[in-house]
């Protein structure tokens, strides 16, 4: 079973091999919270396919500030390295699981 990667300034290079999901989120985000199972589903979902990592925001705001992250959740889609889309606010996961194919 897939589990999804911790991603910090240190290891964020991760996010840029192959197709990755990288989900910027916080403890106290009520969103983020709710999106959490759905996260851990798509890590499942799309293990050795695509990597699904998380940026703990309150941890690694020099990320947040490197990427724009100005509200969370806010989801980015990376393929070889390059930021291909993004959506912020909790989504469905038939959403998110769209986005994502369409990388592979």
């Amino acid at each position: 079973m897939g589990k999804y990667i911790e991603l910090s300034s240190a290891n964020f290079d991760v996010a840029k091999e192959g197709v990755a999901l990288v989900d910027f989120w916080a403890p106290w985000c009520g969103p983020c919270r709710m999106l959490a199972p759905v996260i851990d589903e798509l890590a499942a979902d799309f293990d050795g396919k695509a990597k699904i990592c998380k940026v703990n925001t309150d941890e690694e705001q020099d990320l947040a500030v490197e990427y724009g992250v100005r509200s969370i959740p806010t989801l980015l889609f990376f393929k070889d390295g390059e930021l291909k889309d993004q959506l912020v606010g909790a989504q469905s996961k038939q959403i998110i699981s769209e986005k994502i194919k369409s990388l592979l």
